[in-house]
C-alpha cells in the first residue's frame, strides 16, 4: 500500500520540530544530571579587608571583592533572617552601630548546599560557624562624611567550570543530532535533485526514460507535470520528424519523374536540369538520414574518444587530405558511437572544406572530454555560433554547389 505524499512543509516543520524536542531533551537531561555549581563564598573577614584596603581582595572561595563609593546606601533585597548575623559582625568588626551597615542581595541566588559545605569545610575551623554569604551581594559601609562605601563581588566576565561543562554537554548533544539532522535534510533535498538531473537529461536526450521520483507531495506533483510535458514534447518532436521525413521522401518520385523528362530537352538546358535534380536528390537524402539517425534508438557505450579522433584522421588522411591527429589523453566517455563518429566526421569535412587542414586533439577538462578540431578557415562569428547546430541552416548562405551540403 503506497501512502499520500506529505506535504513538504510538514516535513520541514516536522525536522525543526525534532531538532528542536532533541535539543530541549538534551538540555534537560544536561541540567538534571550535571552537579549544581558550588557558590562563592564571603566572609565577614573578607568584606573587613576589602573595607580597610579599598582595593580588590581575593577571596579564597569567591571572586575578588572591591570597595567603591557611593552618596546613597546600595539598593536591592535586604538580606533577612540568619543573614542578619552577618551584618551584625560586619558592623561589629568594624566598631560601627549596625545602623551604619547594610547588607543586600542581588538578584538570585544559587545556593547548592553541598558544594557550599564542601568550601565551607575547607575554611580554618574558626570560620566555619562565622556568618558567611553566598553568591551576589552588597555591603554598604556609612562614612563619617555621609558617603557609602559599598563592598561587593567584581563582575565575572569569564566563564565558570560548571558553565564549561554545560557549554561542552550541549556541543556533544548537538553533534549527536547532526548525523538525524542531516540525513532528514538529504532526504528531503534528494527528490529536488534528481528532478533537476532529469531536466538536464531531457536537454540532452527528448526520448529519455520518465522520471520515478517519490517526494513530497509538491515534489510528486513537479515530477508528474515534468513528465507530461515531456511526453508531448517527445511526440512533437516524433510528429515534426515524420512530417519531414514523409515530405523527403514524396519528393523522389516528381524528382524521377522529372530526370526522365528532360532528355527531351536541348543538352545545355539538361545539364544544368541534370545539376538541379541531382542537388535535390542529396538534400532528400540527407533528410532522410537525419531523420533516421533522429528516430532510432540511443544507445551509448563507454569508447575511448581519443582512437576515434585518430582512425577519422587517418582516414581523411588516405585520400590525400591534409589531416593528422595530435598526441592526446585517453579519455573515456559514455555516447553514442555512431553519432560521435558522425559529428567528428563533419567537422572534419567541414575543416578541410573551409580550411584546407585539419587537426584534431582530445583532452579532459573539469570533467569533461574536450574534441578540438582545428583548420585555417574563416571562422564562425561570434552570433552565428548557437545557430549553426540548427537543422538546415546554413552559415555560408549563397547554398553554392560548390561547397556542398544542406545544413544538417
Amino acid at each position: 500500500m503506497r501512502f499520500p505524499a506529505t506535504p513538504l512543509f510538514l516535513q520541514a516543520l516536522g525536522l525543526v520540530v525534532a531538532a528542536l524536542v532533541a535539543a530541549e531533551i538534551a538540555t534537560v537531561v544536561v541540567v538534571l544530571n550535571l552537579p549544581p555549581p558550588a557558590p562563592d563564598i564571603y566572609s565577614v573577614a573578607d568584606v573587613v579587608q576589602a573595607a580597610h584596603r579599598g582595593a580588590p581582595v581575593q577571596t579564597p572561595d569567591g571572586r575578588d571583592l572591591i570597595a567603591h563609593m557611593l552618596s546613597v546606601p546600595p539598593t536591592g533585597d535586604t538580606v533577612g533572617g540568619r543573614r542578619l548575623e552577618f551584618r551584625a559582625a560586619t558592623a561589629q568588626a568594624l566598631a560601627l552601630p549596625i545602623a551604619d551597615v547594610v547588607v543586600t542581595q542581588q538578584g538570585p541566588r544559587i545556593v547548592a548546599l553541598g558544594g557550599a559545605q564542601r568550601r565551607l569545610d575547607a575554611r580554618p575551623e574558626s570560620q566555619r560557624d562565622a556568618p558567611l554569604l553566598l553568591g551576589d551581594f552588597k555591603v554598604g559601609i556609612r562614612q563619617p562624611d555621609g558617603r557609602w562605601q559599598v563592598v561587593e563581588p567584581e563582575r565575572a566576565f569569564a566563564i565558570d567550570p560548571w558553565e564549561r561543562r554545560l557549554l561542552l554537554v550541549l556541543a556533544i548533544a548537538a553533534v549527536g543530532v547532526s548525523p538525524l539532522a542531516w540525513w532528514f535534510a538529504r532526504r528531503l533535498a534528494a527528490p529536488i535533485s534528481a528532478l533537476a538531473a532529469g531536466a538536464e537529461r531531457l536537454g540532452r536526450d527528448p526520448s529519455a526514460p520518465r522520471l520515478d521520483i517519490r517526494g513530497s507531495a509538491e515534489v510528486t506533483l513537479a515530477v508528474n507535470a515534468f513528465n507530461e510535458m515531456q511526453e508531448r514534447l517527445r511526440h512533437y518532436v516524433d510528429d515534426r520528424t515524420g512530417m519531414i521525413a514523409a515530405i523527403a521522401h514524396d519528393l523522389r518520385t516528381p524528382l524521377t519523374r522529372l530526370r526522365f523528362r528532360i532528355e527531351a530537352a536541348p543538352e545545355e538546358v539538361r545539364v544544368k536540369l541534370a545539376a538541379d535534380i541531382d542537388q535535390m536528390e542529396a538534400m532528400v537524402s540527407a533528410t532522410l538520414a537525419f531523420v533516421r539517425d533522429a528516430s532510432r534508438p540511443r544507445e551509448r557505450v563507454k569508447l575511448e574518444i581519443a582512437s576515434l579522433v585518430e582512425t577519422i584522421m587517418d582516414e581523411a588522411a588516405e585520400t590525400g587530405a591534409n589531416a593528422a591527429a595530435e598526441a592526446s589523453d585517453r579519455v573515456v566517455v559514455d555516447g553514442d558511437p555512431i553519432a560521435l563518429r558522425r559529428l567528428i566526421t563533419n567537422l572534419v569535412d567541414n575543416a578541410l572544406k573551409f580550411g584546407s587542414a585539419a587537426r584534431g586533439r582530445v583532452f579532459a577538462e573539469d570533467g569533461m572530454a574536450i574534441v578540438e578540431i582545428d583548420d585555417n578557415g574563416p571562422g564562425i562569428a561570434e552570433d552565428q555560433i548557437e545557430r549553426a547546430f540548427e537543422p538546415f541552416h546554413r552559415l555560408e548562405a549563397s547554398r553554392n554547389r560548390d561547397t556542398g551540403g544542406i545544413g544538417l
